[in-house]
This record gives C-alpha cells, sequence and structure tokens, in this order.
C-alpha cells in the first residue's frame, strides 16, 4: 500500500476564518493609504459583491454563500482611489433588519432558530444578491442566480429596486450571477444570460441583450433530470452548459433538517453531459458526454476546426463540507481541490477529450475579455500557496495554454486572495498587456488590501497596493467598466 504525503499547511485556519467576519459599517473615502503607484493610465470603476453579513443578530450562516450580498467600489482617476461599500438593501435583508432576527433558511444549510419544526415546508427563498456585480445598459446589477436582479445606483451604491428586463423575468424568475459579454462577435458587443428552472427536467432560458439593454433574441430548452448550473461558457455559435452528475433527494430539506443544496448528491460512476445550445437559428441542441466532474467557472471556450474547446476549473467530485459541519471548521486536506481542465469536443463525432491544464489548487478563473470566445493563451487565477492539495487560495497565477508555463505571485503566508480581474490597458499589445486586480485579506492586520500587478509579470509583485482601513469579507465576483461615476 502506498501512503501519499500531503503538503504542510502554509496557512493558519484562524487567519482563514477571521477573513469571515462580518462588516457591518459602510464607508465611503478616499483611499490615502497606498503603497506603490496607480498607473494613470488605470481610469474606471471597479465593482465587487460578496457575502457582507456572515451572522444575523447573533446567528451565524453555517456557510458563507448564504450571507447577505454587500456590493463595493473603487474608482481610480488620475492615480488616485475612491471606495465605498454598502449592502444591497432587499426586501428580506431589510425585514430581518426590522424584526432584528433570521427569518429565512439559506439554499447551504443555515437554518431559523428553533431546529427542524421552526423550518419544515418553509420553502421561502431569500434573495441575497451577493454573488456578482454588473453594469450594463446603463444600469448596475447586483446577482444571484436564484432570483432576480437588484439594481443599484452605480455613483452612491444605493438600491434602487428589483430588475425584471422589462418584464423578461417574471416574479419569482430567476437570471444568471454569471452572464457574459460577448465582445462583438456578431457586430456590436452584447450581454447574454440565462435563467434556470430545475426540477425533474431543467428548462434553460437563454437571452441576448443589446449596448442599451433591449433584448435581441430569446429561446428556450429542455433537459432531462435536475440541472445545477452555476456558470456558462460562450463562443460566436453556442452556449455550453455543464450537466455535472448531480441529484437532488429534497426530503431532508423539506423536513426542515437540512439547506437545499445539502441534499445534492454527487454520482461520480455517471458522466457530465456537456449541452451545446446554438445561438441563432433552430438548429437542435448537442449533448456530449465526457469525465465526470463538478464545474462552478468556465474560463474560456473557443471554436476550432470542427471543436469546441472548453476550459474549466473541475472538481472531481461536489465540494461539500464533510460531515456536516460548518466553514469555520473544514478540514481542506477532506475536500477535493479545483483543477484547471481542457475538455476538446468533438462536434461532428459527438465525442470529448480531456485534458489537466493545472493539477494543483486554482479557482476564479479571469482573462482579458476581448477573448471571451476566441482562442487565448493567458488565463489569470487564484491559487494555493503550494502546488499540490486543498487550501486556501493565497496566491495569484498566470497561467500560459501555449508553453503551459506558469507565473506566480504569492501574498504571502497570512494573507488570502479573492477572484483576481483582468484590467486591459487602453490601446494595449497583445491579451496580457494591462493589470490585474485583486482583494487581499491581510490576516496579521485584520485588514484588506487592494493589489494592482502588471498582467505580463505578476512575479515582479504589485505596482500598487492599497490598504483599507477595515476588512472585507471575502468576496465573490466583481466587474470593470471605463465609467467614473
Amino acid at each position: 500500500m502506498t501512503t501519499t504525503s500531503l503538503p504542510t499547511p502554509t496557512y493558519s485556519l484562524a487567519d482563514w476564518c477571521s477573513g469571515y467576519r462580518s462588516q457591518p459599517e459602510e464607508y465611503s473615502y478616499p483611499v490615502t493609504d497606498l503603497e506603490g503607484t496607480i498607473p494613470a493610465e488605470l481610469q474606471g470603476t471597479l465593482f465587487r459583491n460578496g457575502p457582507g453579513q456572515l451572522e444575523v443578530y447573533g446567528q451565524p450562516v453555517k456557510h458563507p454563500f448564504d450571507g447577505d450580498g454587500m456590493v463595493c467600489s473603487l474608482r481610480f482617476h488620475q492615480g488616485q482611489a475612491y471606495f465605498q461599500n454598502r449592502y444591497v438593501r432587499t426586501r428580506e435583508y431589510l425585514a430581518e433588519q426590522a424584526a432584528q432576527r433570521p427569518l429565512y433558511r439559506g439554499v447551504f444549510g443555515s437554518q431559523k432558530p428553533g431546529g427542524p419544526l421552526a423550518n419544515v415546508l418553509d420553502l421561502r427563498l431569500k434573495n441575497i444578491a451577493n454573488t456578482h456585480v454588473i453594469y450594463w445598459g446603463g444600469k448596475l446589477l447586483a446577482l444571484w442566480e436564484a432570483a432576480q436582479p437588484h439594481r443599484l445606483d452605480p455613483a452612491t451604491l444605493d438600491t434602487l429596486g428589483l430588475e425584471d428586463f422589462d418584464g423578461l423575468i417574471p416574479p419569482g424568475g430567476s437570471f444568471t450571477a454569471h452572464p457574459k459579454i460577448d465582445p462583438g462577435h456578431h457586430g456590436d458587443p452584447r450581454l447574454v444570460g440565462f435563467s434556470a428552472k430545475p426540477g425533474l427536467s431543467t428548462k434553460i432560458t437563454l437571452y441576448e441583450f443589446d449596448l442599451d439593454g433591449q433584448r435581441i433574441s430569446q429561446h428556450s430548452h429542455s433537459l432531462p433530470g435536475f440541472a445545477f448550473l452555476h456558470d456558462f461558457a460562450l463562443t460566436p455559435n453556442y452556449a455550453i452548459f455543464f450537466q455535472n452528475p448531480i441529484s437532488f433527494a429534497p426530503l431532508p430539506y423539506l423536513l426542515g433538517f437540512k439547506g437545499a443544496a445539502e441534499c445534492l448528491h454527487f454520482d461520480r460512476h455517471q458522466s457530465t453531459r456537456v449541452i451545446l445550445i446554438p445561438r441563432h437559428g433552430q438548429a437542435p441542441i448537442q449533448v456530449i458526454h465526457t469525465d465526470p466532474c463538478f464545474v462552478f467557472h468556465h474560463a474560456n471556450a473557443f471554436e476550432a476546426e470542427g471543436q469546441v474547446v472548453v476550459d474549466s476549473v473541475c472538481y472531481r467530485e461536489f465540494p461539500q463540507l464533510p460531515g456536516g459541519g460548518d466553514y469555520t471548521t473544514v478540514d481542506f486536506d477532506q475536500v477535493p481541490e479545483g483543477q484547471l481542465w481542457r475538455f476538446h469536443l468533438d462536434l461532428n463525432q459527438g465525442t470529448a477529450r480531456t485534458e489537466t491544464l493545472l493539477s494543483r489548487c486554482v479557482e476564479f478563473p479571469s482573462l482579458h475579455p476581448d477573448q471571451l470566445g476566441r482562442p487565448h493563451r493567458y488565463l489569470y487565477l487564484g491559487t494555493a500557496a503550494t502546488a499540490q492539495g486543498n487550501a486556501p487560495l493565497q496566491a495569484l497565477l498566470r497561467f500560459d495554454t501555449q508553453s503551459r508555463q506558469s507565473q506566480l505571485w504569492s501574498a504571502g503566508p497570512r494573507s488570502f486572495i479573492g477572484e483576481p480581474l483582468f484590467v486591459p490597458r487602453p490601446q494595449g499589445e497583445g491579451e496580457d498587456d494591462g493589470w490585474v486586480i485583486a482583494m487581499v485579506y491581510a490576516g496579521d492586520r485584520q485588514c484588506s488590501d487592494v493589489v494592482i500587478l502588471d498582467g505580463r509579470d505578476l512575479a515582479a509583485g504589485p505596482l500598487a497596493r492599497l490598504k483599507l482601513p477595515h476588512h472585507i469579507p471575502y468576496g465573490l465576483h466583481g466587474s470593470f467598466v471605463p465609467e467614473i461615476f
């Protein structure tokens, strides 16, 4: 019997957990504590979303994904930066603030106090608006995939109300937290998004919007079986979904014992189904079977000589917390790590070939926005400090898909990284000519920093480090626009 030794942790679990404290304050101030220099060409606004409230009047959430959404903005202008953060005032958030107690269950296991009897048959969804934030058609939208978006004021981050895209999303309907911006494959850029209604079969409705936010197209398709769809990939001709081998056994959820996501079951003996939905025309969808895996996030996809190539962060099984514990007691060695896989989909043969591009723990892939749906060379990802095993993200990685070489910058043993975002340099040359911006939680001072690195040379370290005088809990996704509000 061969024993595999695990790498020695480079982090303290206490440091990591301290980044998940709630942030009750809402700030608005110019950033004055700065190391290095903000590039003068970096002009625009960075928006970022994530769970900011991780307990409701003394009742902690069981999983961070159940925390109420808090949107941050960082405006860059003439080498200076201005920071703001505001909670999304959802109807449910305001109701709990008024009641001063939890009123809703969380999808990922957070329950109302009182045990199963207090939660049985309470199937109401709390729109936590905590996953992503985008600016499109003159509207800033806070997104959560199981409900309608919330529209925010891009200058103040005040909540303006629910957004239904002129009636496209009905009351109780949903819109993805991962829309894609087509950079102009068919003329002007488009926003492409979807809604999914899972059940015994899953209905996917695909939407495309022009620069003014007006609908260009809409069509719906049904997939047999339950589908957990967090993200999708986009090419000029296809919207691509991975139907992971996941089933939903709802009885513990209905009886008040578990959250809905705790009732998902991964079957490692079943294949993952890749669903290719044509964006145009009436061609039928195509289904290709591939290796069993679970995908939260796709890096990119492109078409090449009768094939579609998809790069995705894949887990060998659904990454649930073992034993029903909460996230503060997680043993990373018992949870599968995400790896970067490449899928070669032969559309003529209906077959798939899989290869591992990066075996080390990675998440939150990003690339030059003009490369979306096109062949790409460079990807930027958050990664663990060690090359093997699962661990929190503590470094940024630049991966060259042609040479298969990696470049890495580590934030240090007491710091933890959020999603890297690639921002192109105006009139830049090459898909790595720009900046990588990420939020870093510094465990030693229990505050957050924003780092700006050169996309061509991550190993050189930050060009600028903006040191915030407080912490921002670990977030999920964000976006950058050249507008300054």
